[in-house]
């Protein structure tokens, strides 16, 4: 079973502060949704109060989601995790629940794949982290894993990204692996 999802902020949010956050965040930050308007995206929150509570933990876990896009084919407003760095309460976890179990010692609390199963998002592909990187510069201190293509997993690797000397590089480590310094970022399409 996968564990808990541990917050950075134990000061738990209520909805109207999550929306009060969000809402900041989404007015601080045009250049990442330009011609969107935070009444729409406000409208489908309060549609769906599994994707509020999705918000709430990739906010809690330090993601600072922010909307970066509108999918016109699935009617829904795009998140993605906006925070400067890779979220500071999802790192140190290795890739998925497969290698979390094969580590004899030193295991991880936890794995991405599983921690993004629990708050509710997907982590993102290789193309949505460089989509990502056209809004601003992140991870330039950190590395976030990305989704890895099954042939490369099934070899026991798993693939990563970051940003540094003005450019995205792509990675790749034993899913084992886990760092002080490496999490992961999510989308949620709402």
């Amino acid at each position: 079973m996968a564990k808990k999802v541990e917050t950075n902020n134990h000061n738990e949010l209520s909805q109207e502060e999550l929306l009060e956050v969000l809402k900041d965040r989404f007015e601080n930050n045009r250049h990442r949704h330009e011609g969107l308007k935070w009444e729409d995206v406000q409208a489908k929150l309060h549609a769906d109060t599994k994707k509020l509570e999705s918000l709430h933990n990739m906010e809690q876990t330090g993601g600072e989601p922010d909307v970066v896009g509108y999918d016109k084919e699935k009617g829904g407003y795009i998140f993605y995790d906006c925070a400067a760095e890779s979220p500071k309460g999802r790192r140190s976890v290795c890739y998925d629940r497969e290698a979390l179990e094969s580590r004899k010692k030193h295991k991880p609390e936890n794995s991405a794949v599983d921690m993004a199963a629990e708050i509710g998002i997907e982590l993102l592909t290789e193309e949505e982290y460089r989509a990502l990187q056209q809004l601003g510069e992140f991870d330039k201190k950190t590395s976030s894993w990305v989704q890895t293509p099954t042939d490369i997993r099934e070899r026991g690797g798993a693939l990563f990204c970051d940003y540094r000397f003005g450019h995205v590089f792509l990675y790749h480590n034993g899913a084992e692996s886990y760092y002080a310094a490496r999490g992961f970022r999510g989308s949620l399409l709402v």
